[in-house]
C-alpha cells in the first residue's frame, strides 16, 4: 500500500512540477512583452516630443513638411521591429512550452507503456485481444501526437519564414 501512496505523491509532486514550470515560462513572456512595451512607448514618447520640436523650428511651410515626412519612415521601421520583437517573444515562448508538453507527453507514454506492460502479464486468459486493442489505441494516439506536434512545427516555421520575409529590408 505504501508503494502506492508513494507513487501518487511523485505523480502529484511531478504535475506540481510541470504546472510551475510553465507558469514560470508564461510570466517570463509576460514580463518581456512589458519591457519591450514599455521601452517602445518610452522611445514613441521621445520621438513625437522631438518631432513636434522640429517640426514648429521649420522656416516655412515646406520645411515643415519635409521635417514631417522624414520622421515617417522611421516609424514605420520601429513598428516593424516592434512586431519582429513581440514575434521573437512569442515563439520562443511557444517553443519552450511544446518542449515542455513533449517532455511531459514522453513520461506519459512511459508510464503507460509500463502500466500496460504490467497489466499484460497479470492478464487472465483470453484476454489477449483486449491487451492488443490497448496496445493499437495507445499507438494510434502516439501516432497522432506525433502527426499533431509536425504540423505545429510546420506552422510555426512557416509563419516565422513569413514573418521574416515581411520584416526584411529592401536592398
Amino acid at each position: 500500500m505504501s508503494l502506492n501512496v508513494e507513487q501518487f505523491a511523485a505523480a502529484n509532486k511531478a504535475t506540481v512540477d510541470s504546472l510551475l514550470s510553465v507558469a514560470n515560462t508564461a510570466l517570463a513572456s509576460a514580463e518581456r512583452i512589458a519591457a519591450l512595451n514599455l521601452s517602445t512607448a518610452r522611445a514613441a514618447l521621445e520621438d513625437t516630443a522631438s518631432g513636434v520640436k522640429t517640426v514648429m523650428g521649420a522656416k516655412d511651410p515646406q520645411a515643415a513638411l519635409a521635417a514631417q515626412n522624414a520622421l515617417a519612415q522611421p516609424a514605420v521601421e520601429k513598428a516593424v521591429a516592434y512586431g519582429r520583437s513581440v514575434y521573437e517573444i512569442t515563439s520562443q515562448t511557444q517553443q519552450e512550452l511544446a518542449k515542455m508538453v513533449e517532455a511531459q507527453f514522453g513520461d506519459f507514454q512511459k508510464s503507460v507503456a509500463t502500466m500496460l506492460e504490467t497489466a499484460a502479464k497479470s492478464a487472465p486468459a483470453g484476454s489477449e485481444g483486449a491487451v492488443a486493442a490497448i496496445q493499437n489505441a495507445i499507438a494510434a494516439a502516439n501516432s497522432a501526437f506525433g502527426n499533431m506536434n509536425s504540423v505545429a512545427k510546420q506552422f510555426a516555421d512557416a509563419a516565422q519564414a513569413n514573418i521574416a520575409a515581411m520584416t526584411k529590408k529592401p536592398k
